[in-house]
């Protein structure tokens, strides 16, 4: 369904690593350039399905086992690039859904995360929208990075 997603998480730690507010902005407008073509296809996959919520679990479903085949080793993600991750869907996937506005973009990111949750057990994330972790910055992402 969504061949090459995994294309996505290119240079992941370089866009999660000592995130600034100018950087995030930056890197976000460049992934939903590059990248938003899959979001737009997730999206499009949920809209034109009867049952929304199924078809959402099955794009979720799709991008995480992508995910599991290209970063796990020995079938196992590295607790830092689990972290990566989540970070990376914390940053810049989730909001970029939400920056859609499109009908289906709640329902696909509320499944998309508990779909994660329910992946990576020991990963609970949550999400919030892009103006909401833009606003968080100070200089650097929640004052936190050095």
């Amino acid at each position: 369904m969504l061949e090459q997603v995994v294309t996505i998480f290119d240079g992941l730690t370089k866009k999660v690593k000592k995130l600034k507010k100018a950087s995030y902005e930056e890197n976000m407008k460049a992934f939903r350039k590059e990248h938003g073509h899959y979001i737009d296809e997730m999206l499009q996959h949920v809209e034109g399905k009867e049952d929304k919520k199924a078809a959402a679990r099955e794009v979720s479903l799709d991008l995480i086992n992508q995910i599991k085949e290209h970063f796990s080793v020995r079938g196992k993600i590295r607790g830092v690039v689990q972290m990566d991750l989540n970070l990376f869907m914390i940053y810049y996937v989730f909001p970029s859904i939400l920056l859609t506005y499109h009908d289906d973009a709640k329902l696909l990111a509320d499944t998309l995360c508990e779909v994660w949750n329910e992946q990576f057990p020991k990963e609970k994330i949550g999400y919030t929208d892009y103006n909401t972790l833009y606003k968080s910055f100070n200089e650097k992402i929640l004052g936190i990075f050095g």
